[in-house]
C-alpha cells in the first residue's frame, strides 16, 4: 500500500488520480492547513496536522501503509506545532538539533531517516509515476535562440550557488543579470514578486527561470517541480521561458503544462546540468 503524505499545491491531486487510473492501492495523509480537501477527491485518507506524530502514524498503520511518498508543498514549522507529541519529540532528539535548524534538505533527510525507523519505506515519486522526471529537449513548439541559452547556462550557475546554501533550486536571468534568486519561500514567491515589479522597468525580452537539484541533492522528496501553474506564474512575471534539470526535476501533468505554454508563448525546455 502507498501512502502520499499530501502538502499544499495541486502535486497530490495529480497523484491520487493518476494512481486512482492505474489502480495503483493508496492512502492519503492530508496535512492540515497544507492540502486542498476538493484535490483529493474520494481518496482513501486521514487528516493530520504537521506535528502529530503519533496520529499519523497510527493512520498510515492503520491503512496498511508500507511504502510512502511525500509531494506537495509544507513551510518549516515552528516548534510551537510539535508540542507536546512524543514521537516528534523523540524525533528531534534523533535528528539533533543543527539539521533542525540547518537547510531544508538537511532537514529533509533527518526526517526521512526517522521515518524509515519506523518501519516505511519512503520511495520518489518518479519511481511509482516515472513519466513525471523530467526529459531533456523542447516540451512544446516554441524553442529557446541563442540569447536565451545563455541565459539557461548562467542560471545554472546561479542555481547552482542558491542550492548549496540550500535555500532553493532556481533562479532568474535575463541577458546575463541574475533578477531573482529563489529563497526559503519558493518557487511562486519569488515569480509573484517579479510580477509586482513594473514590466517596462525591465528592457529585455524577459528573463528566463531555471531550475536545477541542489548539489547533494537527496533524491526521494523535494526534486525540483513545475506545472501548469508555474507557467502562469511565469508568464505573469514578464518571463520567456523555463529551463528545468532533464533527469533531476519533476514535470506535473505534461501534456496541460505544455498547452499552457504554448498559449503564453513560453519556451519550457529539459537542460543537462552537470554538477560541478
Amino acid at each position: 500500500m502507498l501512502g502520499i503524505i499530501a502538502g499544499a499545491g495541486p502535486f497530490p491531486g495529480y497523484v491520487v488520480r493518476q494512481c486512482a487510473a492505474r489502480g495503483i492501492p493508496h492512502f492519503v495523509l492530508a496535512l492540515k492547513g497544507f492540502a486542498d480537501p476538493d484535490l483529493l477527491e474520494n481518496a482513501p485518507q486521514g487528516w493530520a496536522r504537521l506535528g502529530a506524530g503519533r496520529q499519523s502514524l497510527r493512520l498510515l498503520r492503520q491503512a496498511g501503509v508500507t511504502k510512502l511518498t511525500m509531494i506537495g508543498n509544507v513551510w518549516r514549522p515552528s516548534l510551537l506545532q510539535f508540542w507536546p507529541d512524543p514521537v516528534i519529540l523523540g524525533a528531534m532528539i534523533q535528528i539533533g538539533w543543527r539539521a533542525l535548524f540547518g537547510g531544508d534538505d538537511a532537514l529533509i533527510k533527518a526526517v526521512i531517516d526517522v521515518i524509515e525507523a519506523k518501519g516505511f519505506q519512503v520511495v520518489p515519486i518518479e519511481s511509482i509515476l516515472p513519466e513525471l522526471l523530467a526529459t531533456e529537449g523542447c516540451y512544446g513548439r516554441i524553442a529557446p535562440d541563442a540569447a536565451a541559452e545563455q541565459d539557461i547556462a548562467r542560471g545554472i550557475e546561479i542555481a547552482r550557488e542558491v542550492g548549496r546554501g540550500d535555500v532553493g533550486q532556481g533562479a532568474v536571468v535575463e541577458q546575463g543579470v541574475v533578477l531573482a534568486r529563489e529563497n526559503t519561500h519558493g518557487t511562486d514567491a519569488m515569480l509573484a514578486g517579479l510580477a509586482g515589479q513594473a514590466r517596462h522597468e525591465r528592457k529585455g525580452p524577459g528573463g528566463v527561470l531555471v531550475k536545477v537539484a541542489k548539489p547533494g541533492q537527496q533524491r526521494k522528496v523535494d526534486l525540483p517541480t513545475i506545472g501548469t501553474g508555474t507557467v502562469t506564474a511565469a508568464a505573469a512575471a514578464g518571463l520567456r521561458g523555463i529551463a528545468i534539470e532533464a533527469g533531476s526535476a519533476l514535470v506535473v501533468d505534461r501534456d496541460r503544462m505544455v498547452a499552457a505554454a504554448d498559449e503564453a508563448g513560453l519556451f519550457v525546455v529539459g537542460v543537462r546540468a552537470v554538477e560541478p
